[in-house]
């Protein structure tokens, strides 16, 4: 199968964890219906059709962590827009601005690895990507975050269980079987709970825990999971939701 592989990177980013109101926090890396919000941003799908078009029922996805993970909080002063106009001034019981502290991703970067049962679709997608071309701008997260992208390559990937090997993608929840986990020294692993399924209608219908290295290192997989990974042409072994 054919893996188009690119980098998305920033200054900051923020992927709001669905629990967190007041004092929003931020995933670690991007869930797979915010990646396909990004996919959908370079070839030009609407907001109706993004979801559909980069359903995880039609493509294989893989995500990697190229910069540490480095999380920092800012205060953000929010406008008082009630009532749809905006209200400078204190006037009655309404406050001109609210701050908040939020959480944001310092320089976060990643490498997408997608391959699509669309040919069509997924050609266009390799064609825009290649031109550093797309339809919206990219955002990590927030409009206010501006993100860039460059193409990496078109591979050819083949499908294998895991045999000890080293992965440089997340890994979700479903390769794990007993203590195949190869658990190393020098390594931070952590464990977070991502919005992995999310229908047209932004109704999230599966969660899963995720497993990642706080450097971005590899992470070891042993072979006790009937899952299989992706072996790509150029040595790289990914995982894929």
């Amino acid at each position: 199968m054919k893996i188009l592989v690119f980098d998305i990177w920033s200054d900051f980013g923020h992927f709001r964890k669905y629990y967190t109101t007041s004092s929003p926090l931020t995933f670690s890396f991007p869930p797979p219906p915010t990646v396909a919000g990004m996919l959908g941003a370079i070839i030009g799908s609407n907001k109706e059709s993004y979801l559909r078009d980069f359903s995880l029922d039609n493509m294989r996805l893989g995500i990697q962590l190229i910069n540490p993970v480095r999380k920092i909080r800012l205060g953000i002063n929010l406008i008082n827009t009630k009532d749809n106009y905006w209200k400078p001034v204190h006037k009655k019981k309404h406050a001109p601005r609210t701050p908040i502290r939020t959480e944001f991703l310092h320089n976060p970067a990643f490498r997408i690895y997608i391959h699509h049962q669309d040919d069509a679709l997924f050609t266009k997608l390799a064609n825009l990507v290649k031109r550093h071309y797309a339809h919206y701008t990219l955002s990590m997260g927030l409009s206010e975050l501006l993100a860039d992208f460059r193409w990496v390559g078109l591979y050819e990937g083949q499908l294998r269980p895991p045999n000890l090997d080293e992965l440089v993608s997340v890994i979700p929840e479903k390769y794990f079987k007993g203590d195949n986990l190869i658990l190393e020294t020098e390594r931070r692993y952590f464990k977070e709970r991502i919005p992995v399924y999310m229908t047209p209608e932004r109704i999230v219908e599966s969660y899963d825990n995720v497993i990642w290295e706080a450097e971005g290192k590899p992470l070891r997989l042993g072979n006790r999971t009937k899952e299989q990974i992706i072996v790509l042409e150029n040595g790289d072994k990914i995982c894929y939701f």
